[in-house]
C-alpha cells in the first residue's frame, strides 16, 4: 500500500516486503584523527558496542591488540585497504573479522574513512545483494559515497551515522558538525526539523514515507524543492534498525511546472470580460499572485476610450495611464502612480527601453542606468529604498503589430531577481494579455459606435405639449452582443393628442441600431398621417416585410463575414391618449402591455389583444380604448425591464416601484429601475413613464353645426365670443378666417352632422368634423375657378393643417401659435 505526499508534507507510506535476507552491513565512519564518528547498526550486531559507548573513541579501542602495519600504514597514507583483522567484542572476546577501508573525503575537504567489517568467508556487505568480490564490494561502496542523490544514515536513535559527498554539499556542512546529532541539531532550518519528524515516524512504523518539501539553500540564497524519500532500515529479521533519508533536487521541474500552471491560469483568467480596464486588472491581480511582488499595467490614453492605438514612430511619446494594479501589500504603497493617473515615461526609463525594443527587459535596482533613472525620479526611489525593491522588469503589451501599453513587474518581498526564464514568463504573459485587451478594445470600440448611433436616433428631450407629464430612461445592456434596438419616442398629435411609442428590435450592434432608427422614422412618418394604432401597426408592418424582402447588396469579398440583423421580430407598443376625451387607444405588434396606475392607487396590468410581431404579415392587430382619470400614470416598458424578474412572485418589484403615486416621475424612473434591476441589465432597457393631464371647458369649446351656408356667419361668432373669453381677441381675426373656410368646405362637401370644437393648449386648434369619408387636398386654383382657394388660405394661415379619419367620417383641423405671453 502506497501514496505520495502532498505539497503541504502530508507523508505517504510504503510498506517494506518485511522479507528475509542478511544481516545489515558493519559500518563504522572514523574522521581524519581516526575517532570514531559513525556507528552503523551491523556492527553493534558484531562487535556489541552501541553507538553512544563508542562514537568518540580511538579506533585502536575496536581491536584486539595494536593495528597491523598494512593497515596502519594505509590509514596514514590514504590509501584503501582489505584484509583479516582481529577485532574485540564489547565482551573482551576476540572476533576475526574481513576489513574493507575506504578513504573519503568531506564537504569542507577533510579526510574521514568508512570501514566495512564482515565476518569471515562473508560476501554480501550489502542487504539484498548477492555474494560479491571484494572490487564489487568496493564499487558498491563508492557508488553510494559518489551518489549524486543526497543520502543520509540514521541509527535507531534517529542519529546520523553517515552520509555521502552530496549530502554534505546540499547541507553545507562537514562530517564533524553532523555525525551523531539529530537533524534538527544541526540547523534550524524548517526543512531539518520537518525530516526529523518523518524519520522518526519512520522508526515508529517501519512504513516508508515520500514528501515533497521547499527550503532555501543556504550558499545560493534561492527556493529550492525537494522530493525526500525516507525509508526503514531493517535486519534479517525485519527489525528496524535505522532509517535513510534521500533527497532529490527537484527545483526546475518545479519551477517548468509553475510556469506552465501560471500560463494555463493566465489563458483562463485574463479576459474574462470584453472591459480593457478589467482585463488589465485581472492580469495585475494573477501576475501579483503568483510571479511578482507588484504588478502595475499602463495603457495608452486611447486603447482605454476603445480607440484604435494611433502608429507613432516612438512608441513613448502617447500618453499611458497606470489602469490597473496589485501587490501583495495592501493597497500598493510601493507604486509612485496611482490607479487612474498617468505615468510619466521618461526616455531613459526601463519602461520606454521596453517600449522602443518591443521585448521584455529586466533590471537589478542596483544597475547604473537603474540608479540615474531613479536619481531624476525621487517619488519612485524613495518607494524603491523604503520597500526594498531590487528587481524590476518592464514588457510591452503588443498585439496585432500595435503598442497598447506596458505591464511592470518588481520584487521586493521575494528574495530571488528575476532571471531568464522569468522574462521569457513575463514577455509570454504580456503577449497573451495583449491579445485579451486588444479584443476587449475592439469590442469597446465597436459598442462606442452602436451606443453613439442608438442615443443619435432616441429623443434626448420629450417634445413640448399639454396632453401628458413624462420621464424616461434608457439603460444599455452589458451582454457582449452589444447593445440592441430598445427604443421609445412621443410624438404630438393634433387635437392636443400625443402618441407614446416603445419598441425592441431584434439582434445586437450597430446593425440592430440602424434597424431601430428605419422604425422609427417609419412610426413617426405614419403618425404625421394620424392613423388609428391599429391601423398604423398593420402599415408598419408592411413596410417591415418589404423592406425585409429587399435584396442585400453586394457583400464585400475583403470584409469578414457577419450576418445582418434584420427588423423581422421586431416588437412595438403605440398608444395615443386623448386630453379632452381622457381616453387611451393603443394596441401591440409583440410587445408586453403597459402598467397603468390610477390616481386611486389602484395598479394593474390590462390585457391588450395580442398582436404578432412586425414582419409576420398576414395577421391582423386590434386596439384597446382605456379610460383614465387625469392623473394616471402609464409605464411602457422593453422586455429588458422584466427579463430578470422571478415568475412565482410575478412583477411584484414593479408593483412596488409604481406604487407610490405622489412620487415624482423622476422618482418613478428610478424606482422602478433598482427594483427590477439588481445588477448592470443584461438586455437593453427602455422605460417610458406618462402622467396624463385633461382639457376641461374652460379649454375646450365645441358647437353642432347645421349643413346650412347660413352657419358660417354664426360659426365665425362663436369663436370670435369663446376667444374674447380666453383672451385671445389678437389672434380672432385670423382664426374667424380659418373656421370660415374650414366650415364651408364641411357644409359644402361633407355630409351631417357637422361639429365645430376649439382646443387652447400649447396650441390653438380649430377642428370641424362631418360624417364624409372624402378628405380634402390642396391645389392651386387658376385665374377663373371659383374654389380651390379654401385650403390654400388655410395653409398660409395656420402653422399646420392635416385631415384624420375615424370610423363615422373625417376630421379637418388647422393649428395656430398662441401670442407670446398667453
Amino acid at each position: 500500500m502506497a501514496h505520495n505526499d502532498s505539497a503541504d508534507g502530508t507523508a505517504s507510506h510504503t510498506r517494506p516486503d518485511g522479507t528475509g535476507g542478511t544481516p545489515p552491513p558493519a559500518a563504522v565512519c572514523l574522521d581524519g584523527r581516526h575517532r570514531v564518528t559513525a556507528w552503523a547498526p551491523g556492527a553493534r550486531m558484531l562487535l556489541g558496542h552501541s553507538a553512544g559507548q563508542i562514537v568518540g573513541h580511538p579506533a585502536t579501542d575496536l581491536f584486539d591488540g595494536p593495528l597491523s602495519h598494512p593497515l596502519a600504514r594505509a590509514l596514514d597514507d590514504g590509501q584503501d585497504w582489505s584484509g583479516r583483522a582481529a577485532l574485540r567484542h564489547h565482551d573482551g572476546r576476540r572476533v576475526d573479522a574481513d576489513v574493507r577501508a575506504t578513504p573519503v573525503h568531506t564537504a569542507s575537504g577533510d579526510l574521514s574513512w568508512v570501514l566495512l567489517i564482515a565476518e569471515p568467508g562473508r560476501r554480501e556487505p550489502y542487504p539484498g545483494l548477492p555474494a560479491a568480490d571484494e572490487v564489487t564490494a568496493e564499487l558498491m561502496g563508492r557508488a553510494l559515497v559518489q551518489l549524486p542523490l543526497a543520502v543520509g544514515v540514521f541509527d535507531d536513535d534517529n542519529r546520523m551515522v553517515g552520509a555521502n559527498h552530496e549530502a554534505y554539499r546540499m547541507m553545507a556542512l562537514g562530517a564533524e558538525q553532523t555525525l551523531g546529532r539529530r537533524l534538527g541539531e544541526v540547523g534550524p532550518a524548517p526543512l531539518y526539523r520537518r525530516l526529523e519528524q518523518l524519520s522518526e515516524q519512520v522508526l515508529r512504523t517501519g512504513e516508508a514515507v515520500t514528501v515533497r518539501i521547499s527550503d532555501r539553500a543556504r550558499q545560493e540564497g534561492r527556493g529550492r524543492v525537494y522530493t525526500e524519500f525516507v525509508y526503514p532500515l531493517t535486519d534479517a529479521g525485519g527489525q528496524v534498525r535505522g532509517t535513510s533519508i534521500a533527497a532529490l533536487d527537484i527545483t526546475d521541474e518545479d519551477r517548468a511546472r509553475r510556469r506552465l500552471a501560471l500560463l494555463s491560469a493566465a489563458g483562463a483568467g485574463v479576459g474574462t470580460t470584453l472591459d480593457v480596464v478589467r482585463t488589465a486588472q485581472e492580469l495585475a491581480d494573477l501576475a501579483a499572485e503568483r510571479f511578482a511582488d507588484y504588478v502595475g499595467v499602463d495603457l495608452l490614453d486611447s486603447v482605454v476610450r476603445g480607440l484604435a492605438p494611433a502608429p507613432a514612430a516612438d512608441p513613448t511619446a502617447g500618453v499611458y495611464h497606470r489602469v490597473a494594479q496589485h501587490s501583495v501589500l495592501p493597497g500598493c504603497p510601493e507604486s509612485a502612480i496611482p490607479t487612474g493617473e498617468p505615468d510619466l515615461v521618461a526616455p531613459d526609463s526601463p519602461m520606454a527601453r521596453a517600449l522602443a525594443t518591443g521585448h521584455a527587459l529586466r533590471h537589478r535596482i542596483t544597475d547604473p542606468d537603474m540608479e540615474r533613472w531613479l536619481e531624476r525620479e525621487p517619488a519612485r526611489g524613495e518607494r524603491a529604498r523604503e520597500f526594498g525593491i531590487h528587481s524590476y522588469l518592464a514588457a510591452p503589451l503588443l498585439a496585432r503589430g500595435a503598442t497598447l501599453g506596458l505591464v511592470i513587474f518588481m520584487r521586493h518581498r521575494t528574495p530571488e531577481p528575476f532571471d531568464m526564464d522569468d522574462l521569457h514568463l513575463a514577455a509570454e504573459l504580456a503577449s497573451r494579455a495583449a491579445l485579451a485587451i486588444d479584443n476587449a478594445r475592439q469590442y469597446t470600440l465597436q459598442r462606442n459606435a452602436a451606443l453613439a448611433l442608438q442615443h443619435s436616433l432616441l429623443p434626448h428631450h420629450t417634445p413640448r405639449q399639454t396632453a401628458v407629464d413624462l420621464a424616461f430612461r434608457y439603460l444599455p445592456g452589458s451582454s457582449r452582443d452589444g447593445v440592441s434596438g430598445d427604443w421609445f419616442d412621443v410624438i404630438p398629435l393634433p387635437g392636443s393628442r400625443v402618441a407614446l411609442v416603445v419598441g425592441d428590435v431584434v439582434g445586437h450592434g450597430v446593425h440592430a441600431s440602424a434597424a431601430m432608427g428605419r422604425l422609427r422614422t417609419a412610426v413617426r412618418t405614419l403618425a404625421d398621417l394620424d392613423l388609428p394604432p391599429d391601423e398604423l401597426l398593420t402599415h408598419l408592418d408592411d413596410l417591415v416585410l418589404r423592406a425585409d424582402h429587399e435584396p442585400a447588396a453586394e457583400p464585400d469579398p475583403e470584409a469578414p463575414h457577419r450576418p445582418e440583423a434584420g427588423e423581422v421580430g421586431a416588437s412595438c407598443l403605440y398608444a395615443v391618449y386623448d386630453p379632452v376625451t381622457r381616453t387611451c387607444v393603443m394596441a401591440r405588434a409583440g410587445h408586453p402591455g403597459p402598467a397603468v396606475l390610477r390616481p386611486d392607487g389602484d395598479l394593474d396590468f390590462p390585457e391588450l389583444p395580442a398582436g404578432p410581431p412586425l414582419g409576420l404579415g398576414g395577421l391582423p392587430f386590434e386596439s384597446a380604448v382605456l379610460d383614465l382619470p387625469p392623473g394616471s400614470l402609464l409605464a411602457f416598458y422593453t422586455d429588458g425591464l422584466v427579463h430578470e424578474i422571478d415568475r412565482h412572485t410575478g412583477f411584484a418589484p414593479l408593483r412596488r416601484a409604481l406604487a407610490d403615486p405622489s412620487a415624482s416621475l423622476e422618482e418613478i424612473c428610478d424606482a422602478v429601475v433598482d427594483a427590477c434591476c439588481a445588477g448592470p441589465p443584461a438586455d437593453d432597457i427602455a422605460l417610458l413613464v406618462a402622467r396624463t393631464g385633461a382639457l376641461d371647458d374652460t379649454q375646450v369649446a365645441a358647437w353642432d353645426i347645421a349643413s346650412d351656408p347660413a352657419e358660417v356667419a354664426r360659426a365665425r361668432k362663436l369663436v370670435a365670443g369663446r376667444l374674447e373669453a380666453w383672451g385671445l381677441e389678437e389672434i380672432s381675426f385670423v382664426t374667424e378666417l380659418l373656421v370660415s373656410e374650414l366650415v364651408t368646405n364641411a357644409v359644402r362637401y361633407g355630409r351631417p352632422p357637422i361639429g365645430l370644437r376649439l382646443i387652447r393648449g400649447a396650441t390653438l386648434v380649430c377642428e370641424v368634423s362631418d360624417a364624409g369619408s372624402t378628405a380634402p387636398h390642396l391645389r392651386r386654383a387658376r385665374t377663373y375657378d371659383e374654389g380651390g382657394r379654401g385650403l390654400l388660405l388655410v395653409a398660409q394661415l395656420s402653422e399646420r393643417w392635416g385631415t384624420r379619419h375615424a370610423a363615422d367620417g373625417k376630421t379637418v383641423w388647422a393649428e395656430q401659435r398662441l401670442p407670446a405671453g398667453t
